[in-house]
């Protein structure tokens, strides 16, 4: 068994018992694997053990990465701010999108998306911690972006997601993530189908899938430390 394999035997152990210990199914909740900075061979480890969704933040490397990999059926996921330049390319290859948080960006995704392909799954991108350095819409701005990217074409709304402040506090990361989960379920009351909440990574995904989490991103914890590593998303 390869180092990655084992890693991702011992994260989806730790995953199953932050379910359970939240009176959770394991299966409602998805690793997405963060494999931006690591290269193409140890993608196809990890898929080989059975990782399927993995997610990428730089568009050109990731191109790279999907051309390589063109033979597996890897559900390819864009995380972290998009660029209005970049919108053609992640809509004509991306299955998902995680960090939508102007209307803008939602509306060049929307007129670049293929009719040939799916509608594209977006989540907008929510900075719960009110970080000046942190992309995402404020949480009073969410009601408004999400009923008008509900309504555009070729995409689906399905959900929220936060990179909130990295803390070593348990109980504040609850309450980021409490947050999220609260501004979802206020949207699911006002008629949105959502059914996404992609919070939760290496060091703070035990509390984000006790608060509701159904998509945790995690690439530490499967493929080590990165070089130029950065706070982004991880």
């Amino acid at each position: 068994m390869t180092t990655i394999a084992k890693r991702m035997q011992a994260i989806q152990g730790r995953i199953r018992d932050a379910a359970e210990s939240a009176g959770r199914a394991p299966e409602s909740v998805q690793l997405l694997a963060v494999s931006k900075t690591h290269a193409a061979d140890e993608l196809r480890l990890a898929f080989e053990a059975g990782q399927r969704a993995f997610g990428e933040s730089y568009l050109q490397e990731a191109l790279d990465k999907i051309a390589v990999l063109s033979n597996l059926l890897i559900e390819w996921h864009f995380i972290g701010p998009i660029q209005s330049n970049k919108t053609r390319p992640i809509a004509e290859h991306f299955a998902w999108v995680h960090g939508v948080d102007r209307l803008k960006i939602a509306q060049r995704l929307s007129e670049a998306r293929p009719t040939g392909l799916p509608p594209l799954n977006v989540c907008l991108q929510v900075n719960v911690s009110g970080e000046a350095s942190k992309s995402g819409c404020t949480p009073d701005a969410v009601p408004t972006l999400a009923h008008a990217v509900a309504a555009l074409p070729r995409l689906r709304l399905r959900g929220l997601m936060t990179i909130p402040e990295p803390t070593n506090d348990i109980a504040l990361q609850h309450r980021q993530f409490r947050m999220l989960s609260g501004l979802q379920e206020a949207l699911k009351r006002e008629g949105l189908a959502l059914d996404t909440l992609s919070m939760g990574m290496s060091d703070d995904f035990p509390a984000a899938i006790a608060e509701g989490a159904t998509i945790v991103r995690l690439g530490t914890a499967i493929f080590g430390q990165r070089q130029n590593k950065t706070a982004m998303e991880d």
